[in-house]
């Protein structure tokens, strides 16, 4: 089987989707080749021409897109995949999706935002023939737009975030994008003396701010997968509280837990988690809190136990060990195996 597979464009933590995407077919034999749409999306949305004495960009927002977008029908005609894979889909042109609806090739819309972004979603799920949703809540409404919708957990890359004996030498350590939401959280924590690291995605924190000082890259500066599993292992404690933020017609009311804490998990570090089904399901042994002053309290126990930790950190490794990229890519596979095209365009 070949599989082409686009980048979702942002480089965080769907960018470590595609990654796990890529190893984990990989890993199950499948020939892989892929679409820069990040690159894409810098150059397009960027390449200025001179005019009249001064540079001027050559594209708006909406036709860089288009132009990037291009690079994926390219591909699609050169390479001539049995499959193709959209992370997210958020920078693709409609009329890309067009084209792609109307070849044999079978299209899968990786969505990574759901429920917080289904409006979006759902609007593109009716142009592929497979959709993967990394949270179950909202799933009748996807399978209206598209009977074809399968709930898939997120992964971990066992090359990435294996276990690690090195030096925990952080108290509190957390990577994520810092919606308003949640440095509103953050503003509320009491970490006293603690030595805390902060990374992922902080363009929205206002400069000046006292939260500035515990952030490990400057604000607008993503750390990749690796540098991210370096900062959990060094962890004696992190943290999982889901977004607030939603699209028009999307909700925070989630049932799955997210990418970071498969990873945290996978890593052998300890958190403390907001409560949500899934995550009540699978990590009974890690404790929840609901507000700051919570959180905050037991952040200075855990990181004061370390016997206790280490014994949640077994069971919470345990409890993750069939999320693994080549696992779960392995469960997509079944999934589209013989269906070749489905949709009706």
């Amino acid at each position: 089987m070949k599989a082409l597979v686009v980048h979702p464009g942002p480089e965080f933590s769907v960018a470590d989707v595609y990654t796990n995407i890529i190893k984990g077919l990989k890993a199950n034999g499948v020939e892989v080749a892929t679409v820069n749409l990040n690159d894409r999306l810098d150059f397009y949305t960027q390449v200025h021409i001179p005019k009249q004495g001064e540079f001027i960009k050559c594209f708006d927002e909406a036709g860089g897109v288009r132009m990037a977008s291009k690079g994926i029908e390219v591909a699609a005609y050169e390479y001539w995949p049995d499959v193709i894979i959209l992370v997210t889909g958020a920078f693709i042109a409609p009329e890309t999706m067009a084209v792609l609806a109307r070849r044999p090739h079978h299209v899968v819309l990786y969505c990574t935002e759901a429920p917080y972004e289904d409006d979006r979603h759902q609007r593109m799920a009716r142009y592929v023939d497979t959709v993967i949703i990394n949270d179950p809540a909202t799933m009748s409404t996807y399978r209206q737009v598209n009977p074809r919708t399968w709930y898939l957990p997120h992964m971990w890359d066992q090359s990435v975030h294996a276990e690690s004996t090195v030096e925990r030498d952080i108290d509190f350590g957390w990577v994520g994008t810092a919606f308003p939401s949640r440095i509103e959280f953050f503003e509320d924590c009491d970490f006293g003396d603690l030595n805390v690291k902060l990374g992922g995605n902080w363009k929205q924190l206002p400069d000046g701010h006292h939260l500035e000082k515990y952030l490990v890259t400057p604000k607008g500066h993503c750390l990749d997968n690796a540098e991210t599993a370096d900062i959990y292992r060094r962890s004696k404690v992190s943290m999982n509280w889901y977004r607030k933020e939603t699209s028009t017609h999307g909700t925070a009311d989630g049932l799955a837990i997210g990418p970071r804490e498969v990873e945290l998990a996978a890593t052998g570090t300890f958190f403390l988690r907001e409560p949500r089904q899934e995550g009540d399901d699978l990590f009974p042994m890690l404790p929840t809190f609901e507000t700051p002053e919570e959180f905050s309290k037991l952040l200075r126990w855990w990181v004061d136990n370390d016997d206790a930790r280490s014994e949640a950190i077994a069971a919470a490794r345990a409890a993750v060990a069939d999320r693994r990229n080549d696992l779960v890519m392995g469960r997509l596979l079944s999934l589209i195996d013989g269906v070749g095209k489905s949709n009706p365009f």
